[in-house]
């Protein structure tokens, strides 16, 4: 069975840079895509970035555009999210995430393995 396990969230200020990394283990690792989520103190778990894990191809949520990165290692079989500029409304709880379908929408639904999520806090 395939793991996803998140590490890098912490406590930062406003303006300041973190790198999140999701390495996964087990079982046959085939995506089609991954993705970055996250659930803020309240909120629905949102989607924040995808990469379609062959093609390379990305997709970000407009509020993170322009300060995050999405990017993936193959060889490595991990996941990374660059974020860079970061503001209040940044801080959630960040999940890593895999899909298998062929046709993914970027939703919640789409995804079938998850991480168990990093906290990220950002004081302004």
């Amino acid at each position: 069975q395939v793991q996803l396990v998140e590490s890098g969230g912490g406590l930062v200020q406003a303006g300041d840079s973190l790198r999140l990394s999701c390495p996964v283990t087990g079982g046959a690792f085939s995506p089609v895509a991954m993705a970055w989520f996250r659930q803020g103190p309240g909120k629905e778990r949102e989607f924040v970035a995808g990469i379609a894990w062959m093609g390379g191809r990305t997709r970000y949520v407009d509020a993170v555009k322009g300060r995050f990165t999405i990017s993936r290692d193959n060889a490595k079989k991990t996941l990374y999210l660059q974020m860079n500029n970061l503001n209040s409304e940044d801080t959630a709880v960040y999940y890593c995430a895999a899909s298998d379908l062929s046709l993914v929408q970027w939703s919640v639904s789409d995804f079938t393995s998850w991480g168990q999520g990093t906290q990220v806090t950002v004081s302004s």
